[in-house]
Order: structure tokens, then C-alpha cells, then sequence
């Protein structure tokens, strides 16, 4: 397997969407524990632009952004900040079950766009495994919709559609070193993330996150090296690939909250996930087949 193939693409997404489950539950836990969430995304983007940082100069590598990538730098940052800020906002006025549904529902944005940003042929197998690993999704979460209000429903789908927009400025960021993105996606997002911690009064000292260090270690490593592998991943195959497989995440953790949180898996939920994993395989399968190289015929 070639280090830059799309099968290892698909690896990482793997790799970066089971990481990405594992931190949302760790976040609850160090919330139980006294550190906020505003707390632990200004802190994880100052070390990532501290250890990227550190790691362009040891090793000498580059923070130049390739001239023509500029301006999908640019994107991809802004992208990620609002990803966050309008996720975290959004659970202000509605459910978290329901703001997670919403938001999963980045993946079906991907597909539909996919034709106008990247040319990609919809077809009925691909709208097909978007829809099945939607429904998948909506059965995980078990959201209960009881009183919504609009502000927090054009957070979620905003938080959706900027999600879909970073994964295409990522597919199409390849020139640029891998340190110079990490370390200027990060440099973008901080302000943002400054500002929220200020605007929720909770700036505050790094000592907070001694109260609940296994908690903060773990939502922070797994967003370090989730979103590393992330970057990676849409380096190497389609953000329509990757959106489907990142549809994992919310399964890995359903199912890290049952054996950390002692929260329980239902039937629903329990089949749910079946479909998110049949749909994300049939999208491997898609991949595999469409990357194949035609044999001519005599």
C-alpha cells in the first residue's frame, strides 16, 4: 500500500473519526469534573500551535503556505473555527441529541455538493449509502425533538455546513507542508476560540485543568492526533469518502459512554450503528472499486 493511496486515506479517516468519538466523551467527563468547555479548546489550540510550531523549527520544516493555497487556507481555517463556535452555540437553544443530528447530517451536504465543487457523479449508490448512514446516525443519537428554537436549529445545520466546507478546502489543500497547515488552521482559530471563552466568561488560568487532568489528557490527545489524522486523510481521498466514514464518529461514542459514562446502548441505537458501519463499508467497497484500474481487453 502506497504511503499518499487512497486505502490509506481512508485509514486515517478511520483512525481521525474513532478519535474524534473518544474525545467528545472525555470532554463530558473533565466537564463533570470542573473544566469547562470553552477552557479546554483555548488550551488544545495553544498547544497545537505550540507543538507544531516546535516542530517546523527542530525539524526545519517549512510554515510557508504554497501561493496558489492561500486563499483555501484561508477557508479552511474560518471553516474550522465555525465548526466549533457554531456547535458549542447551538446547545444554548436546543437539545445536544438533536444538535447532533443536525449536525451529522454534514455528510449528505458533502454528497449533494460534491457535483458543483469537485465534478463528483452522483449516483444512486453514493446517495444511497449517505441516506443509510444518516438514518444509522438519527437511531444512535435518539434524539427527542420537543420545543426547538430556530436560532439553535441554523446553528446546527451552520456548524453542518462549515463542516462540509472545511472538508472540501482540506481535499484541496495537498501542496502545503502538513506542519504549516496544522500550525495556520490553528492560528485562524484562535481568536474565535478566545472570544467564546471570553464572551461565556470562562477564560481562565491553565490550572483548571488539573481538575480533571485523565479527563483533559484524553479530549485533548484525541483531538491532537484525531484532527492530524484528519488533515492527513483529506490529503489522500474525496471529502465525499471521508464525510461517510467519519459518520463512525458518533458510534465510537455511544459506545465509549456505555463503558466510561455507564450510559446504555438500546436496541434502536445498537442497530443504528449496524447501519453506519454496513454504509461505511459499502463506501470502501464503492472507493476500492472505483479506484481500480480498468484492464484493456483484447
Amino acid at each position: 500500500m502506497s504511503p499518499s493511496s487512497p486505502a490509506s486515506g481512508l485509514l486515517f479517516a478511520l483512525g481521525s473519526a474513532g478519535l474524534y468519538g473518544l474525545n467528545i466523551v472525555y470532554a463530558r467527563v473533565a466537564a463533570l469534573g470542573g473544566v469547562s468547555g470553552p477552557a479546554v479548546v483555548i488550551y488544545r489550540v495553544l498547544l497545537m500551535l505550540a507543538l507544531f510550531g516546535a516542530v517546523a523549527a527542530i525539524m526545519r520544516r517549512s510554515l510557508v503556505v504554497a501561493r496558489e493555497e492561500r486563499g483555501t487556507m484561508a477557508v479552511l481555517g474560518v471553516s474550522t473555527a465555525f465548526v466549533g463556535l457554531c456547535y458549542v452555540s447551538s446547545v444554548a437553544f436546543i437539545p445536544v441529541t438533536v444538535a447532533a443530528v443536525l449536525f451529522y447530517a454534514y455528510p449528505t451536504f458533502i454528497v449533494l455538493a460534491s457535483p458543483l465543487v469537485e465534478g463528483t457523479k452522483l449516483t444512486p449508490a453514493l446517495v444511497g449509502v449517505v441516506f443509510l448512514a444518516l438514518l444509522g446516525i438519527v437511531l444512535v443519537v435518539g434524539p427527542a425533538f420537543g420545543d426547538l428554537d430556530w436560532r439553535g436549529l441554523a446553528l446546527a445545520l451552520g456548524a453542518a455546513a462549515a463542516t462540509a466546507t472545511q472538508f472540501f478546502a482540506a481535499a484541496r489543500c495537498r501542496k502545503t507542508d502538513i506542519t504549516a497547515k496544522m500550525f495556520w488552521i490553528h492560528l485562524i482559530v484562535l481568536p474565535t476560540a478566545v472570544l467564546a471563552g471570553a464572551a461565556t466568561g470562562q477564560l481562565t488560568s491553565p490550572t483548571v485543568l488539573a481538575l480533571a487532568p485523565f479527563g483533559v489528557i484524553m479530549t485533548v490527545g484525541g483531538y491532537v492526533i484525531g484532527f492530524l489524522f484528519q488533515i492527513v486523510a483529506l490529503g489522500r481521498i474525496s471529502a465525499v469518502a471521508a464525510g461517510i466514514v467519519y459518520c463512525i464518529e458518533p458510534v465510537v461514542s455511544a459506545i465509549t459512554s456505555t463503558i466510561v459514562l455507564g450510559e446504555r446502548i438500546g436496541p434502536v441505537q445498537a442497530l443504528g450503528g449496524c447501519l453506519v458501519l454496513a454504509a461505511i463499508v459499502t463506501n470502501i467497497l464503492l472507493e476500492r472499486s472505483r479506484a481500480a484500474p480498468i484492464v484493456p481487453t483484447d
